[in-house]
């Protein structure tokens, strides 16, 4: 069985290489009028030097652009590798069918009017899948492919129409036809080199993952930058992303929708907190992903990448001949966590002997040498100074309007410096000069136009250094003995929700389940001085809303404040609560909540502050679910992550909280959700008190919805 998935695997890959690197294209309806769509194709093919050969298909015109023309596949005097359909959407199966039948490698199809339509473009690129056979499918709906490494556009876009692309070592995979040719068009105008653009677009057959698996092998490409609308196929997505990791190859990714509401659970806090803008942000994280915050971002980071410099550390100078965007550049760097310490001694000394006079401001940061702008050498020297100091980590250039001037000249001296250090240089272009910056990102300089993306640079360089090796550590213990045919599908009670986690090792606060008033001061006595009354239903998970929770109860009044309870719930519900929960009062624990969720990319595992407070501050973390759980490494994780872990920490004298047996609790609880798979809809402890350390921790509240 292996074998077979990695001969299918070979394949595809196969295909793909085929795909991206055609020695032939046919080009099916292709149009002798060069400013129509149908005409692009063609004449980008010739204009930007394809060297294979190209087979317009059109029955009607003898000769495009002087190569000649078919009447039909059909006559074409050679398989193509590649057929690029321009026909629309009623009539491009047959097209794909016919390509297929030749042993074309793989069709791009244009037209649109397929699932993005709804039911009857569905049914459409059904049929478009059934024609393809086993032959590869990019799109439909999409605006092609562009490899920049060795010249081969496949595609109609309208920003091919420029003359010149610098060729580069950033691979473009964007779901969007049209932002495709957005990324060309701005990389181009400011210097930055692509090597392979791929718009996906419906993804009918070739996918995110396919291209990002490619790109991984392709030795034209050291970073990945994704646009991305969904992730379609989260296990492909995930070894895609760590086949790139492993290769060292960053992967940036620009997602959409960050503002929509997502999923959110009808009866658990951790759906309204997680959010399906906040699984992809868990996916990414566990990838080693780096995500853009905005379309910008998503050329300033590979930009930034692309020079193959890692950051090792928050340290940054800003070498500034103008005062005002130093300042900006520093303050951004602040807030982002950089430092920017003053030269150390020696340093500055080897600064101050390259200018004479008392112009220099060489004992702050940012470093002011003054006019170094119009002296190259000056700009050189101090440059090495930099790069040479134990003090810094990286460096800021600011080039101001003396740059204008004489761009190449500054862009020269800085490059010279970067062969005699391995630490990041930036550039921050401070008039408004686009030529200035392309001139710099073409000598190897990533050059920005907003001091922002100089620390947006640094944070992905930072991040850049701690890619993930693999898929991480397996859980120390299978779930799968643990025999759950007896769980009931439907929404557990708190007391049958908390009895199932103590199955995996969870354990709950001492608890009796009673009817009334006399059973409920029997329970309080053996529980302790003051217990806590609720009351239990399938139906009513938040209780404290209706009046369902009293806390620090004496026995003897807990009858008559079961019976207070029983008129609060009936008059806020119009239910007439039949069973109550007695349960200890445990205190001088933190309180956590620990949640699952589960949406189209998968389940994950919510850690937060708990509490009623819990939706108030946010203080979360998730992980998506791996096979079988998560590893206690990673429960640690997570654990550290949140703003309060100080308090769990032994913040200001606290007595410090039993995080290993936290730590266990997360352990078991995604066990739990393993081991139930599909049939848990989601499930919360809502608060899990985190006892002082040897300890232990508690279950106070629990949730469970189980499917049929």
């Amino acid at each position: 069985m292996a074998a077979q998935l990695s001969t299918k695997a070979d394949a595809r890959a196969d295909a793909i290489a085929r795909l991206v690197k055609p020695r032939s294209v046919a080009v099916i309806g292709a149009s002798a009028d060069p400013n129509k769509t149908a005409g692009r194709p063609v004449s980008y093919l010739t204009r930007h030097g394809f060297a294979g050969s190209i087979y317009p298909v059109n029955p009607k015109v003898d000769a495009i652009d002087g190569i000649r023309c078919y009447p039909d596949i059909g006559s074409l005097p050679e398989v193509p590798d590649v057929g690029i359909v321009l026909l629309g959407a009623e009539r491009a199966h047959q097209a794909v069918r016919e390509l297929a039948a030749r042993g074309t490698g793989a069709a791009i199809v244009l037209a649109s009017g397929y699932t993005e339509t709804g039911d009857v473009g569905a049914r459409r690129q059904a049929e478009l899948i059934e024609a393809a056979g086993g032959m590869r499918l990019l799109g439909p709906n999409t605006i092609g492919l562009v490899n920049l490494t060795d010249n081969i556009p496949l595609s109609a876009s309208g920003a091919l129409a420029m003359d010149h692309f610098p060729a580069g070592n950033i691979g473009v995979v964007s779901q969007s036809g049209g932002i495709l040719g957005a990324l060309l068009s701005r990389a181009a105008a400011r210097g930055i080199g692509l090597s392979k653009l791929v718009s996906t677009s419906n993804e009918a057959d070739l996918e995110l993952a396919d291209f990002i698996d490619y790109l991984a092998d392709d030795p034209a490409t050291r970073v990945i930058a994704l646009y991305v609308e969904s992730v379609r196929n989260v296990e492909r997505f995930r070894a895609a992303a760590l086949k790139a990791a492993a290769a060292g190859k960053p992967v940036v990714a620009f997602k959409i929708g960050r503002s929509e509401a997502g999923a959110r659970a009808a009866v658990s806090h951790t759906g309204a907190m997680a959010g399906a803008d906040r699984m992809y942000d868990a996916l990414f994280r566990q990838l080693g992903v780096i995500r853009a915050q905005t379309f910008s971002d998503l050329i300033d980071i590979p930009a930034a990448l692309a020079t193959g410099r890692v950051l090792h550390g928050k340290r940054i100078a800003v070498l500034t001949s103008t005062g005002g965007a130093g300042t900006l550049v520093s303050d951004s760097l602040g807030v982002s966590g950089f430092e920017t310490p003053a030269p150390d001694a020696q340093t500055a000394e080897r600064l101050r002997a390259l200018q004479k006079g008392d112009h220099a401001a060489l004992d702050r940061n940012p470093i002011d040498v003054t006019l170094a702008g119009l002296q190259p050498d000056l700009l050189r020297g101090a440059i090495r100074a930099l790069l040479a100091s134990p003090s810094y980590d990286a460096v800021t250039i600011i080039v101001g309007s003396s740059g204008l001037a004489m761009p190449d000249l500054m862009a020269d001296a800085i490059n010279d410096c970067l062969p005699e250090s391995d630490k990041p240089v930036v550039a921050y272009v401070s008039p408004h000069a686009p030529q200035v910056a392309a001139v710099l990102n073409e000598r190897g300089v990533p050059a920005f136009m907003a001091p922002e993306s100089c620390a947006v640079a640094f944070a992905a360089m930072l991040a850049a250094g701690e890619l993930p090796t693999g898929s991480g550590d397996a859980p120390a213990q299978a779930a799968s003995a643990i025999d759950l045919g007896d769980v009931p599908a439907g929404s557990l009670d708190e007391h049958a929700a908390k009895q199932l986690f103590a199955r995996f090792g969870l354990p709950g606060v001492r608890e009796t389940v009673v009817h009334d008033a006399a059973g409920a001061e029997a329970a309080a006595r053996a529980l302790g001085e003051r217990v806590v009354l609720k009351i239990l239903s399938e139906s009513i998970t938040h209780k404290s809303d209706v009046g369902g929770v009293a806390v620090n109860v004496a026995p003897a009044d807990i009858g008559a404040r079961l019976a207070r309870m029983r008129d609060d719930v009936q008059r806020h519900t119009g239910e007439t609560p039949e069973r109550f929960l007695v349960q200890e009062m445990v205190g001088g624990g933190a309180e956590l909540i620990l949640g699952t969720h589960r949406d189209a990319l998968g389940t994950a595992i919510l850690l937060g502050m708990g509490g009623v407070t819990a939706e108030l501050f946010q203080d979360t973390t998730l992980r998506l679910l791996p096979t079988g759980g998560l590893s206690r490494a990673e429960a640690l994780s997570m654990v550290r992550e949140l703003k309060t872990w100080p308090l769990l920490d032994g913040y200001r004298g606290r007595p410090k909280a039993d995080v290993e047996a936290l730590v266990d609790a997360i352990v078991a609880f995604s066990r739990m959700a393993a081991a139930l798979g599909p049939r848990l809809v989601e499930a919360e402890i809502n608060p899990v008190f985190v006892l002082p350390a040897g300890q232990g921790v508690r279950a106070a509240d629990g949730v469970a919805v189980i499917g049929a």
